[in-house]
């Protein structure tokens, strides 16, 4: 290994990285798109959900209940004269669930005796009507507290549960996103980076030029490495910056603890990006390769968006093959829950191993021959 030669590889590539606005692009450019798209454009919980109201026969009972309905940033009700005609509008999706106040709603109450409340919710979006019968669950329950308060009288629950939420007290989706996206950002990086850079050298005849030189295999792989790497951490840097500055994630775990662990992943994505590259030597079929082979299992089998737990057995035990599983967990503990060494140690080396397979494997692959 020639430290004078290994410099000016590292130094050529920082040149090419100059000179092309792609590599940019991709380090820094790509960070902001994905985050501002899932960001601002993805979210996990429903607020101004459109429901129906329908009122059989309106009174001080029926009001006080449609107005926690108002008040909530969960709802947007829609007001109809018939259950036929908030059925109809659902059927054509212009409402989601539909509150059905009947005729001797609020002669019950008023017996003291239980009344009954109508709720239909459209199972088509299994998660969203999940998520809009637990909400008005929760109007009624308040609803009830306060006629309890305003009549002096304690409300009877047999079991009265005491909700603590840890980590994501706001539950707001974003802080569960954008920590996995960044991985999905990385693994981008990583990957599409040196496949498509190596694939170029090859489509341009360079590479020929450094395998005719007296550079050997090794300096030739670490020349590519060392730049990218560089510029890899700099575009993590950067998400997370506008992570924390722009869509306040918390970041309650150490920072350099994050750095250590995102140096353990990239090594892990350009890995793959460098074997892609030692056999498809074409751009568009190493881009092509990098985004079925690394994003897309980081995107689907990671854990980022649907979880891994609720997957079929087959499918959950492939993803112990995905780096991308390991980091995301790292990052929404570092970024959420904090510092959890026993969390960290199981999954970093995993992305140890992970980085010194795929580099072992490129170093195996590649030799100083043309064929």
């Amino acid at each position: 290994m020639n430290r004078q030669r290994l410099a000016g590889l590292i130094r050529k590539e920082f040149l090419q990285i100059r000179r092309d606005p792609s590599a940019i692009a991709i380090a820094f450019l790509l960070p902001v798109v994905l985050l501002f798209l899932f960001g601002y454009g993805v979210s996990l919980n429903a607020e101004h959900v459109p429901i129906g109201v329908v009122v059989a026969q309106p009174s001080p009972q029926s009001s006080s209940l449609v107005a926690g309905l108002q008040q909530s940033r969960y709802f947007q009700p829609r007001f109809y004269t018939s259950i036929q005609e908030a059925r109809k509008a659902m059927m054509q999706r212009q409402v989601d669930g539909i509150l059905w106040l009947r005729g001797p709603f609020t002669r019950t109450l008023l017996r003291g005796d239980t009344a009954q409340v109508g709720v239909f919710v459209n199972g088509v979006d299994a998660n969203n009507a999940r998520l809009v019968e637990g909400y008005l669950q929760g109007v009624w329950q308040n609803w009830l507290e306060q006629r309890a308060n305003a009549s002096g009288t304690r409300l009877l629950v047999p079991i009265q549960a005491e909700a603590r939420i840890w980590f994501n007290p706001s539950l707001r989706s974003r802080d569960y996103l954008v920590p996995g996206l960044i991985a999905v950002i990385m693994t981008l990086i990583g990957a599409l980076l040196t496949a498509l850079v190596v694939a170029r050298e090859w489509e341009r005849g360079t590479m020929e030029a450094l395998m005719a030189s007296p550079v050997s295999m090794g300096e030739i792989l670490l020349g590519k490495l060392i730049p990218y790497f560089l510029l890899g951490m700099g575009g993590m840097l950067f998400s997370v910056a506008l992570a924390i500055g722009l869509f306040a994630v918390p970041l309650r775990g150490n920072f350099f603890v994050l750095l250590f662990f995102s140096a353990l992943f990239l090594l892990a994505a350009l890995g793959m990006g460098l074997l892609i590259s030692s056999v498809a030597r074409n751009q568009f079929v190493a881009g092509q390769v990098a985004i079925i082979v690394t994003f897309l299992p980081a995107f689907i089998l990671s854990g980022f968006i649907f979880d891994i737990q609720s997957m079929p057995a087959p499918i959950a035990f492939m993803t112990h093959i995905i780096p991308a599983r390991y980091f995301v967990t790292i990052l929404q503990t570092i970024f959420l829950a904090g510092d959890i060494w026993p969390l960290f140690l199981g999954n970093g080396l995993a992305l140890l191993l992970m980085a010194l397979f795929f580099l072992g494997l490129t170093w195996k692959r590649s030799r100083k021959r043309l064929d």
